[in-house]
């Protein structure tokens, strides 16, 4: 048993050893820094215990190259965080009957019907909950260094492909699934998916800080990304919704608070979906989830990522001991 760790702690990069193992911090805003000091260019952390004003940290760069520190305001790529603001808007016509959850593939896009296998079978429920077997088009090969230009071009990289597995067989994480839902919430309602949750979400909730795309705000509100071994700032790349750490924060404690859904809706969404998300693209992780037993909102940004995904792990490592920091004060 032994041997076994030491071999297994032999390819674990020792930049993540270092940040379990090293004691934990009194305060958030010491372990931000001592992130930087692991590696990250930039961090910004979101706090939100009930009964307190949010609390917003940052460390390190907003922008590298200019010398521009973080900035705890600052616009951030949120990635698949996305994923929860659709299906929070499946529910709401799901409720609303514009869509059923039990319809299949076939029923909503009959022209994908051998294009994808088992479209027959697959229900809007199993793309919503990653249960649908449909390929990911994120895991074609080169898909990071040259992404496709539009939604059309993107589908085509996840058709034609046998399944991952049967449809409610298994689970398997698939962006595709995401790319059929915003497809189909724009089908069903005539118009844009983003006109839809600006109406039922941003505008109740005041988020006023988020985006569905770069075209919508200043480039200069948008935090700097870094991927290891590429030489540019991603900031400029088109990869979907921005927000603020707040926003974020504001959005996820009314997901589970229920504060963001009518009559009905929350028992939907319980039976379908999760209540936390993370997101990654090149230079851009991000980390969101409510803690019921402090009740407390924790989000985190960091703009620096790897091929390897070394700085993920790490970033979970700085995550789970920002979370211990807060449950700690709060037992004192």
């Amino acid at each position: 048993m032994l041997i076994g760790t030491i071999i297994s702690l032999f390819f674990v990069p020792w930049i993540l050893v270092k940040a379990w193992v090293l004691p934990l911090p009194d305060t958030v805003e010491e372990q931000v820094n001592e992130a930087i000091g692991n590696g990250f260019d930039g961090m910004i952390v979101y706090v939100d215990e009930v009964g307190k004003s949010p609390a917003f940290y940052a460390g390190g760069w907003k922008d590298r190259e200019n010398k521009i520190p973080a900035d705890p305001k600052s616009l951030f790529k949120i990635a698949s965080i996305s994923k929860l603001y659709l299906a929070v808007a499946i529910t709401k016509l799901v409720n609303d009957k514009h869509l059923s959850l039990d319809k299949t593939l076939a029923d909503y896009f009959p022209e994908l019907v051998g294009r994808i296998e088992n479209a027959k079978k697959i229900t809007l429920r199993m793309m919503v909950q990653h249960r649908s077997g449909i390929p990911n088009y994120s895991d074609h090969n080169g898909y990071w260094e040259n992404p496709p230009e539009s939604r059309e071009e993107t589908l085509e990289l996840a058709l034609d492909l046998p399944a991952n597995f049967e449809p409610n067989e298994d689970y398997g994480y698939s962006n595709t699934n995401y790319l059929l839902i915003g497809t189909l919430i724009d089908k069903v309602l005539g118009y844009s998916r983003q006109q839809y949750i600006k109406k039922k979400i941003f505008i109740p909730l005041g988020l006023n800080n988020t985006f569905f795309s770069l075209s919508e705000v200043n480039i200069d509100d948008v935090m700097s990304g870094y991927h290891i071994g590429h030489p540019y700032d991603l900031k400029t790349d088109e990869q979907g919704m921005l927000a603020s750490a707040e926003d974020v924060g504001i959005f996820l404690r009314a997901l589970n608070d229920g504060s963001v859904f009518g009559e009905g809706e929350q028992e939907i969404y319980s039976s379908i979906y999760v209540f936390k998300h993370s997101g990654w693209v090149p230079g851009y992780q991000s980390f969101a989830e409510y803690h019921k037993d402090i009740d407390t909102v924790v989000i985190l940004f960091n703009n620096t990522t790897d091929p390897k995904l070394y700085m993920w792990n790490l970033a979970e490592i700085e995550y789970s001991r920002i979370v211990k920091i807060i449950r700690n004060k709060k037992s004192t």
